[in-house]
Protein backbone atom coordinates (compact mmCIF):
# COMPACT_ATOMS: atom_id res chain seq x y z
CA UNK A 1 0.00 0.00 0.00
CA UNK A 2 1.85 3.32 -1.20
CA UNK A 3 2.13 6.05 1.75
CA UNK A 4 0.44 9.45 0.62
CA UNK A 5 3.44 12.17 1.17
CA UNK A 6 2.95 14.76 3.83
CA UNK A 7 1.54 18.25 2.81
CA UNK A 8 4.12 20.40 4.65
CA UNK A 9 5.35 23.52 3.28
CA UNK A 10 9.07 23.67 1.91
CA UNK A 11 11.30 25.66 4.27
CA UNK A 12 12.42 28.83 2.49
CA UNK A 13 16.12 30.40 2.33
CA UNK A 14 17.81 33.00 2.07
CA UNK A 15 22.02 32.98 1.29
CA UNK A 16 24.80 35.06 2.91
CA UNK A 17 28.50 35.05 1.92
CA UNK A 18 30.26 35.68 5.06
CA UNK A 19 33.67 36.90 5.83
CA UNK A 20 35.92 36.28 9.17
CA UNK A 21 38.25 38.57 10.51
CA UNK A 22 41.24 36.11 10.32
CA UNK A 23 40.66 36.11 6.52
CA UNK A 24 38.26 32.85 5.97
CA UNK A 25 34.95 33.20 3.65
CA UNK A 26 32.10 30.77 3.87
CA UNK A 27 29.98 31.18 0.93
CA UNK A 28 26.36 30.40 0.33
CA UNK A 29 24.61 30.19 4.53
CA UNK A 30 21.45 29.19 4.02
CA UNK A 31 19.02 31.56 6.91
CA UNK A 32 15.46 30.40 6.94
CA UNK A 33 13.24 33.28 6.12
CA UNK A 34 11.37 33.01 8.99
CA UNK A 35 14.36 34.10 11.32
CA UNK A 36 14.52 37.08 8.92
CA UNK A 37 11.54 38.53 9.66
CA UNK A 38 11.65 42.89 9.06
CA UNK A 39 8.80 43.78 10.66
CA UNK A 40 10.01 45.16 13.82
CA UNK A 41 12.74 47.59 11.51
CA UNK A 42 15.72 45.50 12.11
CA UNK A 43 18.10 45.50 8.88
CA UNK A 44 18.21 42.03 7.18
CA UNK A 45 22.27 42.05 7.37
CA UNK A 46 22.04 42.25 11.63
CA UNK A 47 19.28 39.72 12.12
CA UNK A 48 21.33 37.47 9.60
CA UNK A 49 24.61 38.32 11.53
CA UNK A 50 22.89 37.01 14.62
CA UNK A 51 21.57 33.99 12.83
CA UNK A 52 24.63 33.21 11.60
CA UNK A 53 26.65 33.99 15.19
CA UNK A 54 24.05 31.48 16.59
CA UNK A 55 24.98 28.53 13.83
CA UNK A 56 28.61 29.39 14.52
CA UNK A 57 28.24 28.74 18.51
CA UNK A 58 26.47 25.80 17.70
CA UNK A 59 29.40 24.27 15.95
CA UNK A 60 31.84 25.61 17.98
CA UNK A 61 29.58 23.59 20.77
CA UNK A 62 30.42 20.55 18.97
CA UNK A 63 34.11 20.84 17.74
CA UNK A 64 34.85 22.67 20.50
CA UNK A 65 36.53 25.01 17.97
CA UNK A 66 35.79 28.78 17.91
CA UNK A 67 35.05 30.44 14.94
CA UNK A 68 36.65 34.08 14.46
CA UNK A 69 34.25 37.17 14.67
CA UNK A 70 32.12 37.77 11.20
CA UNK A 71 33.86 40.84 9.56
CA UNK A 72 30.93 41.70 6.67
CA UNK A 73 27.93 39.61 5.23
CA UNK A 74 27.01 39.84 2.04
CA UNK A 75 23.66 38.46 0.37
CA UNK A 76 24.60 35.77 -2.30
Amino acid sequence: MARNKSKTKPATFTMFNVTYEDGSITSNRRIENDRLDQSFGEDLLDLARTAIQDQDNEIAQRSNRRRAKIKSIAVA
